[in-house]
C-alpha cells in the first residue's frame, strides 16, 4: 500500500512539474519554466526510488551495467567488415527482386495477357 502511494506521490509530482510548466505562462523566462519541468521529474524520480519497485529497478540497472561490460564488442576493422558484407548482400538481392519482378512481369504481360 505504501509503495502505491510513493509511486502516486512520483506521479503527482511529474504532473505538477508539467503544470508549473504551462501555469508559468510566457511571462516567465523559458528557463525557469522547463527548471520547473526538470524539478518535478527529478521529484518523482527520487520519490519513485525509494518504493520497492524504484529499488528493483536500480538493481536491475546495477546489473544490465555489469553485463554490459562483460560484452565482448567488435574491432573497428570487423565492423568494417561486417558493413561491407551486409551492403554487398543487400546490393545483390535488391538485383535478385529486380530481375525477378521484371521476369514475372514480361510473363505475366507479355506470355499470358499478350499486352505489349
Amino acid at each position: 500500500m505504501i509503495d502505491k502511494l510513493k509511486f502516486t506521490l512520483a506521479i503527482a509530482c511529474v504532473v505538477a512539474g508539467l503544470v508549473g510548466f504551462y501555469a508559468l505562462g510566457d511571462e516567465w523566462p523559458l528557463v525557469v519554466r522547463v527548471l520547473s519541468v526538470m524539478a518535478g521529474l527529478a521529484l518523482g524520480g527520487l520519490v519513485a526510488w525509494f518504493s520497492t519497485p524504484g529499488r528493483r529497478f536500480g538493481e536491475f540497472v546495477r546489473e544490465a551495467i555489469v553485463e554490459t561490460k562483460k560484452v565482448v564488442w567488435p574491432t573497428r576493422k570487423e565492423t568494417t567488415q561486417m558493413t561491407g558484407i551486409v551492403f554487398v548482400f543487400v546490393v545483390v538481392m535488391a538485383i535478385f527482386l529486380w530481375l525477378t519482378d521484371k521476369s514475372l512481369e514480361w510473363v505475366v504481360y507479355d506470355l499470358v495477357l499478350g499486352w505489349k
